[in-house]
C-alpha cells in the first residue's frame, strides 16, 4: 500500500482509502486520490498488459510528499487502490459504454469517450486495460465499494472542517507525467499546475499564496493549463457556501524516474520543497 508514513494512532484504513486524522484539525483537507498502488484480483485486467502500463496513471509517491500536512492540522484522505481500477477523481456516473456492457450509448463525458471514465478503459500510456468487457453490475459494485466510501470520508472531513472553522479548504494533490506539459521540441513544461476552475473553485488569495510559495522554490507554475481541476475540485469548489477547492499537479520530472518507477535524484529536494509549501500554507490555520 502507498500511504502516508508517520500517521501513527490517527490513521483509519478503509478498503479503498486511508484517512489520517490530525491531532489538532483545522480548515484544511488534503486528498490524494491517485497515489494508491493496489490492484484487487477481481479487476481482471488483460494478462498481457505490462505492469508498467497498468501503473502508468498512478500519482506515484504523492501520498508521501503530502504526509507533513497532518502535522500542521490537515486531514489526509489517501486513495489506496490503483487509478486503473477506479478513478476517484471522476463522476461516478461517467461509465464508458465501450467498456461496460449496458452503460448506454452516449453516456459519460468527453474524458470517458477518450477511455478515461470512472473505470478507465485505457492505461495512462494509452494501452487497453482489458481484453474483455465489464458488466454493468460489476462496474456498479466496484464504484459502490471503492469510490463511494472514499468520497463519503472526504465529505465528512470537509463538513467537519466547515463546522469547526466556518470554512473548509480542499487541496487535491496529483502528479503529471513529464510528457504531459512538454513544449514543442521536448522542452520541459511547468513544474506545478494549479487548477482553480479558472478562479471559480476557491478564493483568489489561496491561488496566489500557493503560486508564490511554489515560485519561491524556483519552480515554474502554470494556472489551469492543461489542468483546471477535476471532478472533485468542481464538486467541492463552492466558495459562497464556505467550501474552497484547488487542484495541484506536480511534474514527476521533479522527483520520479518514470522508467524505473523509483524516486529520482530530485526526490529529497522535492520532498523538502513541498513540505515547505505545506508548512507555509498551514501556518495560520491554528
Amino acid at each position: 500500500m502507498n500511504s502516508a508514513d508517520g500517521s501513527g494512532d490517527h490513521a483509519d484504513d478503509g478498503a479503498g482509502f486511508a484517512l489520517v486524522r490530525p491531532a489538532a484539525p483545522g480548515r484544511f483537507v488534503f486528498a490524494s486520490p491517485h497515489s494508491g498502488g493496489l490492484y484487487p484480483a477481481d479487476m481482471g485486467a488483460d494478462p498481457a498488459l505490462p505492469e508498467a502500463s497498468l501503473r502508468s496513471a498512478e500519482d506515484a509517491l504523492v501520498d508521501r510528499l503530502i504526509a507533513p500536512g497532518a502535522e500542521g492540522g490537515a486531514a489526509l484522505v489517501l486513495g489506496r487502490l490503483g487509478r486503473a481500477y477506479v478513478d476517484l477523481n471522476r463522476d461516478p456516473a461517467d461509465l464508458d459504454p465501450a467498456l461496460i456492457e449496458g452503460a448506454g450509448a452516449g453516456a459519460g463525458s468527453p474524458r470517458t469517450a477518450a477511455g478515461y471514465g470512472v473505470i478507465p478503459r485505457l492505461s495512462g500510456d494509452g494501452l487497453p486495460l482489458y481484453a474483455r468487457r465489464l458488466t454493468l453490475d460489476e462496474a456498479r459494485e466496484r464504484i459502490a465499494r471503492v469510490h463511494a466510501p472514499y468520497h463519503a470520508a472526504l465529505g465528512e472531513q470537509m463538513q467537519a472542517a466547515r463546522a469547526r472553522r466556518g470554512e473548509a479548504v480542499l487541496v487535491d494533490w496529483h502528479s503529471m507525467p513529464a510528457r504531459a506539459t512538454q513544449a514543442a521540441g521536448g522542452a520541459r513544461g511547468p513544474d506545478v499546475v494549479l487548477g482553480d476552475r479558472h478562479g471559480s473553485s476557491c478564493s483568489a488569495d489561496l491561488t496566489r499564496r500557493l503560486r508564490r510559495a511554489f515560485e519561491g522554490l524556483g519552480w515554474r507554475v502554470a494556472l489551469n493549463q492543461p489542468y483546471a481541476g477535476g471532478w472533485t475540485t468542481q464538486a467541492w469548489g463552492r466558495p459562497a457556501e464556505g467550501f474552497h477547492a484547488i487542484q495541484i499537479e506536480l511534474n514527476r520530472a521533479l522527483y520520479f524516474d518514470e522508467a524505473s518507477r523509483t524516486p529520482s535524484a530530485g526526490w529529497s529536494r522535492t520532498q523538502k520543497g513541498v513540505a515547505r509549501v505545506i508548512a507555509g500554507l498551514l501556518a495560520d490555520d491554528v
